[in-house]
């Protein structure tokens, strides 16, 4: 009598992506590409607690100026994206270097913020830790009210006879 052997057969597949496949499916935070923001805006602009109050954001290049009132501040602007977020540093004052002497100036103060652009809008806010409080946006609050679902109503039941 012949014993009956049997056997199993295993099938394998490896799949195998090229770096540049992988790149292209999940964002790299290595690239980074300088933004450019240029335009005149006309929003709102907001310091810390105060009221939102009317004012002209004014970028060219690496320049800004806002004009609030008859008030106007100016100074440079950088913005860097990566990964859809784009990063924005402004500085107020100019940049010229300082002379040495016995009462140097006080030091620019910069603010960390993100930007938003969509079109000609855009939406700059400080980000999470900045201590100084500063948002910009050319269009109501800078956020969409979300879409309320209403609940189900059940369907209206026929009057008795």
């Amino acid at each position: 009598m012949r014993k009956s052997t049997s056997y199993t057969i295993v099938l394998a597949f490896a799949v195998f992506v090229m770096p540049s496949e992988v790149s292209a499916q999940r964002c790299d935070p290595t690239r980074q590409e300088q933004t450019d923001l240029s335009g005149t805006y006309t929003g709102k602009v907001r310091h810390g607690d105060e009221a939102a109050v009317d004012a002209t954001l004014t970028i060219t290049g690496n320049s800004f100026t806002m004009a609030v009132g008859s008030e106007s501040h100016s100074g440079r602007i950088t913005a860097i994206t990566t990964c859809g977020y784009t990063a924005v540093t402004m500085m107020k004052g100019d940049l010229a270097p300082v002379v040495p002497g016995p009462n140097p100036p006080p030091m620019q103060q910069a603010v960390s913020l993100r930007a938003r652009k969509s079109g000609d809008h855009l939406t700059l806010a400080s980000v999470p830790g900045e201590p100084k409080k500063v948002w910009f946006s050319t269009g109501g609050s800078g956020h969409k009210p979300r879409a309320r679902r209403r609940a189900a109503q059940p369907p209206p039941t026929p009057p008795q006879q």
